[in-house]
């Protein structure tokens, strides 16, 4: 019978006459890295040091005698070695760790909170309110407003679990489908809508009946203005705002109290416009449409709560 000597172990080798399995952490570890996509955004995901997870990643490569990822300035590239692996183990690796964590009374192991970001706007009018039944079954939620770009760069960091994206997520490292479809509208108050002449107004003279009309913006360079003008009107928009103010619930409340019009996501101001607060000024056809994405952080199937919350906002958040 062979055996191994103290200097295999050390080395991580697998002696001649057979091939040990992997250790489960090196297996997990591997996961993190790959999902992530550097050892440093790893190591606070698996609560281990970077050189920990540098360590135990060669080890694993000794152990399979194949290298798995190139080494670059930032982060790792999985290599196809990396790829094939992964192909075969996430599945019964993520059972495994949803199995060992489900946090059912007397599983000996309390389920951490769930840390949900993406923009105050959806998240307030569409996502809360669809996770009440959850935090009965004990679910806890830590949320968390901000920017696209800012939130998926902490994702990848670990700092939160979920993230309903604006774009498209882009790279291998995070897990993300599509949520939901946001529409937007032109509107403004019954007052101004009356001095220009109505919907009826704006169908026959375009958006030239807009002029003289203050503008309400979430921001100076009106992004969300600007691609409403091209996508519906199919010109650029030359104006400047009167008011600008960094969150849609402000423009909503500056149109509805008379400031002049604004682009809005509908399901933002559908309660306003069925009580005659905001007038629809437009309805092409073909109204701009921007797909939101909620994206899922690499280690975060330790958390089975993290899967109950994802699911649970797919089935209900195209309904907003």
């Amino acid at each position: 019978m062979s055996r191994r000597t103290s200097e295999d172990e050390g080395r991580g080798r697998t002696p001649p006459g057979g091939a040990a399995p992997p250790d489960l952490d090196l297996l997990r570890t591997f996961l993190a890295v790959y999902r992530s996509g550097s050892f440093t955004a790893a190591a606070p995901l698996l609560g281990l040091s970077q050189p920990t997870v540098t360590t135990r990643i060669r080890a694993l490569e000794r152990q399979l005698n194949r290298e798995l990822f190139e080494r670059r300035p930032r982060g790792v590239r999985p290599l196809p070695t990396a790829d094939e692996l992964v192909s075969r183990i996430a599945e019964p690796m993520d059972a495994l760790g949803a199995a060992l964590g489900d946090g059912r009374p007397g599983g000996g192991r309390t389920v951490a909170p769930v840390h949900l970001a993406g923009p105050a706007e959806f998240l307030s009018y569409c996502v809360l309110p669809r996770l009440a039944s959850l935090t009965e079954q004990g679910v806890q939620l830590r949320i968390a407003f901000g920017l696209t770009d800012d939130l998926l760069e902490e994702l990848r960091a670990g700092r939160h679990d979920l993230v309903v994206s604006t774009v498209r997520p882009r790279g291998r490292s995070l897990d993300s489908v599509p949520l939901t479809d946001e529409e937007f509208v032109l509107v403004a108050a019954d007052a101004w809508a009356r001095r220009i002449g109505g919907p009826e107004r704006i169908a026959a003279d375009g958006p030239a009946a807009l002029s003289g009309v203050p503008l309400v913006s979430y921001a100076e360079d009106l992004p969300i203005v600007r691609r409403y003008w091209r996508h519906v009107f199919g010109r650029r928009l030359s104006a400047h705002a009167a008011v600008t103010v960094p969150d849609l619930r402000a423009v909503k409340a500056a149109v509805v109290g008379g400031s002049g019009f604004s682009v809005l996501p509908r399901y933002l101001c559908a309660r306003e416009l069925a009580a005659g607060d905001l007038v629809l000024l437009h309805d092409p056809a073909d109204p701009p449409i921007n797909t939101s994405f909620l994206a899922r952080r690499p280690g975060s199937w330790d958390n089975p709560h993290v899967a109950l919350v994802r699911d649970h906002l797919l089935e209900s958040a195209r309904a907003c």
